[in-house]
């Protein structure tokens, strides 16, 4: 595809009332939407009116951040998305679950059956979890190590696309006339053993409409690009420059090459919080409006525990402690201590500094200015090498996601730059990737056997 020929992508991420910390203050928010599906309902329509790829839900086994600080808690992504399809006829639904407390044959399941729900809409944020807190509520002491949290999500991602192509496409016959439904040599036990997984299957779920549910990756570390090069369709990334956004990307698609794959197949979309006004001062007032209503008690709390330091450590008027943990010593959120670091290293900002351009966005490219600035911010960094779409992180909802379907994707259409309309059906057909093939009726699992002594075909109950 020539660069003439390149269209964007655009992701929704959905998070309650906005992605700036004190959104919920303002007088427009419903302080409890995080668990209102008419909400959520509303979101998704108004994104698919404007043509978006995708919808996406972040989610992690633990309660986030303080439940002082913002509404707290989420609903179950995928029992949400679910509801999300019934509403919505072509957006793409993407849920983020975990490799590091869940299996493979549930989440593999999980999975299919909302690509079979949704009409093959369904994609997969795959995440490693960082954090004690979430390892404590699966009797865990303290989080895995970051190397064999990775390790071990690939080798979820190997068993998960086994048991997807469990089932070959043609399995299912339905012969009434016969009386076969399937054709059981074409479902197949995919027989893995592995360091971290023994699964026998195959699924007890049919190969869905996309065959694989698209696979998203989110993180920036070392391990998390060399995965997301092996095993990632989309990528969501948050880079602040647009120095540092064509560096990731340029680094994501030479590994991705490396690894033997097309780099036009990985789509990478960085976040970008916009917060859009008439004027650019209007804008900025908005924002200025947001920034007052965060209670800097609360975000010192928060940030102290990325950086590894108790709160009293970070006087909200200094810059940083000079004597941080290094990055090699932190098991969490590698990737996102760096880009906090640096950030305040360069921009030699104050805790309290610090904590007002983190609200906003925690990291990812906030800009605020009218919309046609914001059509030529996206436009320079899909021009320039950085991005192949945008995770579009609106700062308060719905209001900014209404402002950015009426304002910025006309101006985007007007310069050839996004779809005026869905040509495909599928998730996998909005970011112009191809269905997986599966396997062929002779295809050998590749990892070991099990071995089962007098294996038999369970039988079914009936009632």
């Amino acid at each position: 595809m020539t660069s003439a020929e390149r269209q964007l992508h655009l992701n929704l991420f959905i998070l309650d009332t906005g992605h700036h910390e004190a959104s919920w203050r303002l007088p427009e928010s419903d302080p409890l939407a995080h668990v209102d599906l008419d909400h959520h309902r509303n979101l998704a329509r108004i994104a698919e009116a404007a043509t978006f790829d995708s919808v996406f839900l972040a989610d992690a086994p633990v309660l986030w951040g303080d439940v002082g600080q913002r509404p707290s808690g989420r609903l179950e992504p995928t029992l949400l998305l679910a509801a999300l399809a019934g509403a919505t006829s072509r957006i793409g639904l993407i849920a983020t679950a975990s490799t590091s407390y869940n299996d493979p044959y549930n989440l593999a399941r999980r999975f299919n059956s909302l690509d079979h729900v949704s009409g093959g809409r369904a994609g997969w944020n795959i995440v490693t979890t960082a954090g004690d807190a979430a390892a404590r509520n699966f009797g865990l002491d303290a989080q895995p190590a970051h190397a064999d949290r990775y390790e071990r999500a690939a080798e979820f991602l190997e068993v998960s696309t086994l048991l997807w192509d469990s089932w070959q496409d043609d399995a299912v016959v339905a012969d009434k006339e016969r009386g076969v439904h399937a054709l059981n040599d074409r479902v197949r036990p995919i027989g893995f053993a592995g360091r971290h997984f023994r699964v026998e299957g195959a699924l007890n779920v049919p190969r869905s409409p996309q065959g694989h549910p698209l696979l998203v990756q989110a993180g920036s570390s070392e391990s998390g690009k060399d995965f997301a090069a092996r095993w990632a369709e989309a990528v969501f990334t948050a880079q602040p420059t647009l120095a540092e956004g064509r560096a990731f990307y340029a680094d994501v698609k030479r590994r991705a090459a490396g690894f033997g794959r097309d780099p036009e197949l990985l789509k990478i979309l960085p976040g970008i919080v916009p917060v859009i006004g008439d004027t650019e001062a209007e804008a900025r007032e908005l924002e200025a409006e947001l920034d007052r209503l965060i209670r800097p008690e609360f975000a010192r709390r928060q940030l102290a525990g990325l950086l590894g330091l108790e709160p009293e450590q970070l006087p909200l008027d200094e810059q940083l402690p000079a004597d941080l943990p290094a990055e090699d010593l932190i098991e969490g959120a590698k990737s996102r201590y760096t880009l906090i670091v640096e950030l305040a290293r360069r921009e030699r900002l104050t805790a309290r500094q610090l904590i007002g351009r983190l609200g906003g966005g925690r990291g990812h490219r906030t800009f605020a200015g009218t919309a046609e600035q914001v059509a030529d911010t996206i436009e320079e960094w899909f021009r320039h090498g950085a991005a192949d779409g945008f995770n579009i992180m609106p700062a308060v909802l719905p209001s900014g996601l209404e402002v950015f379907a009426r304002r910025v994707v006309p101006i985007l259409r007007e310069r050839g730059l996004f779809r005026t309309e869905y040509t495909g059906t599928t998730l996998r057909d909005h970011y112009g990737l191809p269905r997986p093939a599966g396997r062929s009726g002779t295809a050998a699992s590749r990892a070991a056997k099990i071995p089962a002594p007098g294996h038999r075909r369970p039988r079914s109950c009936t009632f």
